[in-house]
């Protein structure tokens, strides 16, 4: 065992540490190796005491620490595995985050404005992916626990919106009857509607035939009891009272099953004022990875919008809203898988601005063809500031400049941060 003094560099994923000090409280020659060592929990400018093996190290005492430690909020920290940095104060934590933009910009040398960060507040997660295990003859649930395929059961998180919380124990209720396969390990991917609690279930082992008949008459009451909008197995509806529905940039829309939806709706308006404002003066827009229209419904207030993305059944949402809805200018929809067929540039032709919001492994494929278009302003919404910078690096190096980023950290004490680049040529 060894008594370290540790400080903290910047990495583009998690905070990691470097040995300054050792001092030997084992016996002789029971020496770590100099470099990188990481270890959960650990603040800037703390003294520990560390169990360390290889490049890891587990904290067993906080000897001197730093002002910027905190309480955390969640009786489950340190156990669930959903967050990772609730005993770091605010300021610290969110500048952190922060430098992760900067440090990834500066590897491939890109220079740009970083605006303040959009900061998530606790309470305002709208949507939840909770597992389930068995527990008796009923069922627990909570997220994986540290490091650990061990499931850490939760009753309640300060992430998430309260109603959500509120339904805890109806989830339990629910997962009970998903079972009967030994295999299965289910997976509820809980939504707050403005109708309702939505509710997709995932992992339920289906070589077997899925669920028996009993199993989803069991479900059907649940739902029925705990007044929920909709339960759906795999997108397979189970029961719906009614259909689970959403306001995107005041348009009403209906959610199909299982779709991606920005986590935090205060963070959805932040991004989308952003990006309206980045495109303001264009007359036709390219929405790429539409999804159900966070960008598409909010741009289609000043201008002419092509939305495409992989999903059928959000396209098809989308269009649905966008046709009940007053004083927009067209969408066009189209379901495409953009990463095995992106949209060519002599595609691009028409549009004077795009906007592009690939999943976490980014889309450089599209974004060579946006940089060979004739677009003149481009933004770009990721997830992962790796992919961001990577794909970021084909468009500058096709004559676009990035302009200046928005930060946004809606996935509140985790170590991921989210942003919002404006390019121009």
């Amino acid at each position: 065992m060894l008594c370290q003094e540790i400080r903290e560099t910047m990495t583009n994923s998690s905070p990691h540490v470097e040995i300054l000090t050792i001092e030997r409280l084992g016996a002789q020659g029971d020496g770590v190796a100099p470099g990188p060592l990481f270890v959960a929990g650990v603040l800037p400018g703390e003294r520990v005491r560390v169990r360390v093996a290889g490049e890891r190290g587990q904290l067993e005492e906080i000897l001197s620490p730093s002002p910027d430690r905190v309480a955390p909020p969640c009786p489950h920290f340190g156990d669930c595995g959903g967050c990772a940095l609730q005993h770091w104060a605010a300021e610290p934590y969110l500048a952190w985050k922060v430098e992760q933009i900067r440090l990834a910009l500066g590897r491939e040398r890109i220079e740009t404005e970083l605006l303040a960060p959009f900061a998530a507040p606790p309470g305002s997660r709208r949507r939840l992916a909770l597992h389930a295990r068995r527990k008796g003859q009923g069922a627990e649930i909570g997220f994986k626990a540290r490091r650990s395929w061990r499931l850490a059961p939760i009753d309640t998180c300060v992430v998430a919106e309260p109603a959500l919380v509120r339904v805890f124990p109806a989830l339990r209720r629910l997962a009970a009857p998903l079972f009967e396969h030994p295999k299965s390990a289910p997976i509820l991917h809980v939504t707050s509607s403005e109708t309702g609690i939505d509710v997709d279930i995932t992992g339920v082992e289906r070589r077997a035939g899925s669920l028996s008949a009993d199993a989803r008459m069991a479900l059907a009451r649940v739902a029925a009891e705990a007044d929920f909008a909709r339960v759906t197995l795999n997108g397979e509806t189970i029961a719906q009272l009614r259909p689970p529905r959403l306001r995107i940039g005041g348009v009403s829309l209906d959610l199909p099953p299982g779709s991606f939806l920005q986590a935090v709706p205060a963070a959805e308006a932040a991004m989308g004022a952003f990006t309206v404002e980045a495109v303001d003066g264009a007359a036709a827009v390219a929405d790429l990875y539409c999804g159900v229209g966070a960008f598409a419904l909010r741009l289609a207030r000043q201008a002419r919008v092509l939305a495409v993305d992989v999903s059928a059944e959000a396209v098809r949402a989308l269009a649905a809203a966008h046709g009940g809805a007053e004083g927009l200018k067209p969408i066009a929809v189209e379901a495409r898988d953009l990463a095995r067929r992106p949209l060519l540039a002599r595609d691009l032709a028409t549009f004077e601005a795009a906007v592009i919001d690939p999943p976490r492994a980014g889309a450089p494929e599209q974004h060579r063809e946006l940089a060979a278009s004739q677009v003149s302003r481009i933004v770009g919404v990721s997830c992962n500031p790796a992919t961001f910078v990577r794909d970021a690096r084909i468009l500058t190096d096709a004559g676009f400049k990035l302009e200046r980023v928005l930060p946004v950290d809606q996935f509140l004490w985790s170590p991921h941060i989210e942003l919002v680049g404006v390019f121009s040529r």
